[in-house]
């Protein structure tokens, strides 16, 4: 009979429930979320079964491969982009359960339940793929998923079942033998976190939105794969960013006070691996393989048995891949062979006041956002640094563009800050013709006429007459950081009539228009192409017709993507995430994520992604 003494000792797989022939184990949950086996005496026939199928207690046995080593390390990206974007990684659990669906069979993961639980889920439906794809990062409840793969396997299906190390142990335990259609893919695993936090956590963000949760993507791409930003989308059809360090959950997930006891000394760690593949995300391979890596994501790939190589060379053709050294992994993948240490944080007295006075509380008590003193210096050197480097970059010093550089930052009706470097940075060729009354509110810096051609030099120009308006916000961060707003050569942007031109940070390419006489305003983490148009008034001309418009604001969503040569006119208005084809003249309205083209530019296609 299983009984636990030392919570270190149980990983929480479930295996020892699905064995029990009496259903005499149960898994209630203690003070910090996670359950473990209770066994009712009444129903115990003393078997022995719950024991024998402990992975924890039965390591040593299941610690067996083909290999004591993983035959051959992978990196590797899918080959369909919208699987990859909204992948963890690089999109290789993706590939490799369309390749189990393609057979008929079945395919086990994790999948958010209605309350953001994780609970295991197995389907022969590739519909349900988009459910399981992607990490949670949380324990998942795997109670009744060994005995129905048994089933599937006993009646001859495939299947192929993804898990934590653990779990993986213990569908193995489980079985007690080898299946030839089983695959069994594990993952790379830091540590599980307790579900009770996280629905707290949740709880906050419901509470500061005023809105109930309705969607959690844990690595969102949106801000980049090494942003690795939580997403979190709520019913009154806002979003939560939580970049890095910045997201309170995963602050605290860097203390390992909430993840389970039995990660701190975790057994399945290291070689031989228990299962046929196991998957993490590649960091480090811009080291090794720049073609691999555009910030999107990328797979590892560790075939450890002979049934995994059989398995990826009939799959690998859904992929763009390249075999690496082993070793190459270590670096970049330090959870392959080391469990996370303990927490100095007491975790007894942390669950206490997570219960007493909640999720908002422990965070400003354990893991508050606060910048060290060493931090607070670095940056304020940085800060003194960057205003002279982004000037000098890519050219020599010349006074008469640091004279420009002065007098743009420190005119009257400028606000740029020198200390922040908040500044606009002329290159070589700008000229400014700037009315005295003209206002230029600097919240974000601009690099003007940027040249990465040495001994080329294009005109830049900026013209505002009296009583116009040009406004550089920060707006909101995008997958490039907190890089200067990139206006390459060849710009001429012209604000007139009192006209109020807004840009947010983004980029913009060679021989950028814009013809500013009432209100352009353009999102942040814009993508502009080479010689585009963009205008809210045509001049004094007119045709005479109903539905012309010759003077009307221009407003672009975030994250719109405008190809080169196409024509923004007066009276548009982008929706988020839209894209404009190349060479083509935008008349009406463009709906948010969809193509369009031509001239007239009309849909080619809605519901896009792009990056």
């Amino acid at each position: 009979m299983i009984n636990i003494t030392n919570k270190v000792d149980c990983c929480g797989c479930n295996a020892c429930g699905d064995i029990c022939p009496t259903q005499a184990i149960s898994f209630p949950r203690d003070i910090e979320g996670f359950w473990y086996p209770k066994v009712d005496l009444e129903k115990c026939i003393n078997c022995g079964l719950c024991e024998k199928t402990c992975p924890n207690i039965h390591i040593s046995s299941l610690k067996k491969n083909d290999y004591d080593r993983p035959a051959k390390a992978i990196a590797a990206i899918n080959r369909n982009l919208a699987v990859r974007w909204d992948s963890t990684s690089g999109g290789a659990f993706s590939a490799l359960a369309e390749e189990m669906y393609s057979r008929g069979g079945y395919v086990s993961g994790a999948v958010y339940t209605d309350d953001f639980h994780v609970k295991n889920f197995i389907s022969n439906r590739p519909e349900d793929l988009a459910a399981l794809r992607s990490s949670k990062y949380l324990e998942s409840y795997a109670e009744g998923l060994y005995k129905e793969i048994r089933e599937l396997l006993k009646k001859g299906e495939k299947v192929l079942a993804c898990g934590t190390p653990c779990q993986m142990a213990g569908l193995r335990a489980f079985l007690g033998k080898d299946y030839d259609n089983l695959i069994i893919v594990d993952f790379i695993c830091r540590g599980v976190n307790s579900p009770k936090v996280y629905r707290c956590y949740l709880d906050s963000l419901e509470s500061e939105y005023g809105s109930k949760v309705v969607a959690v993507k844990a690595k969102n791409k949106e801000l980049g794969w090494r942003n690795l930003t939580r997403k979190v989308t709520f019913e009154n059809g806002e979003s939560y960013y939580g970049v890095l360090m910045e997201d309170d959950f995963r602050r605290g997930y860097h203390t390992n006070v909430y993840c389970r006891p039995s990660c701190y000394e975790c057994v399945f760690k290291g070689f031989p691996r228990m299962s046929d593949i196991t998957l993490a995300d590649f960091w480090g391979i811009e080291r090794y393989d720049k073609n691999l890596d555009n910030n999107i994501g990328t797979s590892l790939i560790l075939l450890n048995s002979k049934k995994g190589e059989r398995y990826f060379e009939e799959v690998k053709n859904r992929f763009e891949f390249k075999e690496l050294p082993l070793e190459s992994t270590f670096r970049g993948n330090i959870a392959l062979h080391k469990p996370i240490e303990k927490p100095l944080i007491d975790r007894e007295t942390f669950f206490e006041d997570l219960d007493k006075n909640g999720f908002d509380f422990v965070v400003s008590k354990y893991f508050p956002r606060k910048k060290n003193y060493h931090h607070r210096w670095k940056q304020r050197l940085k800060h003194l640094i960057k205003p002279y480097y982004l000037f000098l970059s890519n050219e020599r010093f010349s006074l008469p563009c640091y004279l420009k550089f002065l007098k743009i930052n420190y005119r009257k009706n400028s606000s740029a800050s020198f200390r922040s470097g908040v500044l606009i940075y002329p290159k070589k060729g700008v000229v400014f013709d700037i009315h005295p009354s003209a206002r230029i509110q600097v919240d974000y810096p601009l690099v003007f006429g940027n040249n990465p051609v040495k001994g080329f030099h294009l005109p830049s120009c900026l013209r505002m007459e009296k009583d116009t308006e040009f406004h550089i916000t920060a707006g909101k961060r995008d997958r490039y950081g907190d890089t200067p707003y990139n206006l390459r050569y060849g710009a001429y942007i012209e604000i007139v009539n009192g006209g109020k031109l807004t840009l947010s940070r983004g980029a913009a390419n060679v021989g950028l228009t814009i013809m500013c006489a009432k209100e352009v305003t353009i999102g942040s983490g814009v993508r502009i192409g080479r010689n585009v148009s963009i205008r809210d008034w045509n001049g004094p001309h007119v045709i005479v017709s109903d539905t012309y418009r010759n003077h009307a604001p221009v407003h672009i969503g975030d994250r719109v993507w405008l190809c080169s040569g196409c024509t923004i006119m007066p009276g548009v208005t982008i929706g988020e995430g839209a894209v404009i084809a190349a060479n083509s003249t935008v008349t009406k309205d463009v709906p948010p994520r969809t193509l369009v083209g031509g001239s007239p530019a009309k849909i080619i296609k809605e519901n896009i992604e792009w990056y």
